[in-house]
């Protein structure tokens, strides 16, 4: 029993980390830019531009999962919806991040020459973390303890990967943003798909 719990946590954990790299694309494609605007930016402030995508990224599901927590609460019959919802969120975003990879392969590397002032991190941050919204509506099975935990966790994999992100938007400019939509796109429908087919089963 405790042997089957484990495994269910560590599948809980699993499943958060995906969610987080697949929602983490635009973030990290918005890093690699940043990091080639700013190739000898320091330590300290390339940590903190990655705080504020991780920050971003771990309230926003967390609004999401209170907001439809509060719907369901009220209405019942809408938590039998959830799967069909995630189903259709997750496919949604992650067919939009496809499209949007599949046209930036077409497209030559762009420069950019917009300063990275605080103001204009902050509505990065917001701008790439908007889907996370939606995605936190997903959460609606889990309670308040699993909600946090999750986006805890999603917010921790964008940190990392827009730390990443950074480094080698310094040393080798944007060439890896145009994969990282398509990587997210698939991850996220893939999730999408595997709490469906869950909840069907």
């Amino acid at each position: 029993m405790q042997g089957a719990y484990r495994i269910m946590n560590l599948f809980f954990y699993l499943q958060s980390a995906l969610l987080g790299a697949g929602l983490a694309m635009d973030a990290f494609s918005v890093s690699l830019a940043n990091g080639l605007i700013e190739p000898q930016m320091p330590r300290g402030r390339l940590c903190s531009i990655a705080g504020i995508y991780g920050f971003f990224q771990f309230t926003m599901p967390a609004i999401g999962w209170f907001l439809v927590r509060t719907a369901a609460e009220r209405f019942e019959v809408f938590s039998q919806l959830v799967p069909y919802i995630a189903l259709g969120l997750l496919s949604y975003i992650g067919g939009k991040m496809l499209m949007e990879g599949l046209r930036h392969m077409k497209e030559e590397v762009p420069t950019f020459t917009k300063a990275l002032t605080w103001p204009v991190l902050l509505m990065q941050g917001i701008a790439t973390s908007i889907d996370a919204l939606s995605v936190g509506f997903t959460l609606a099975d889990y309670d308040m303890y699993k909600a946090l935990t999750a986006s805890l966790v999603i917010g921790f994999v964008t940190f990392f990967l827009c730390v990443l992100a950074l480094h080698l938007g310094r040393r080798f400019g944007t060439r890896f943003a145009r994969h990282a939509s398509l990587i997210g796109g698939i991850i996220l429908i893939a999730i999408g798909l595997e709490i469906f087919i869950q909840h069907l089963i």
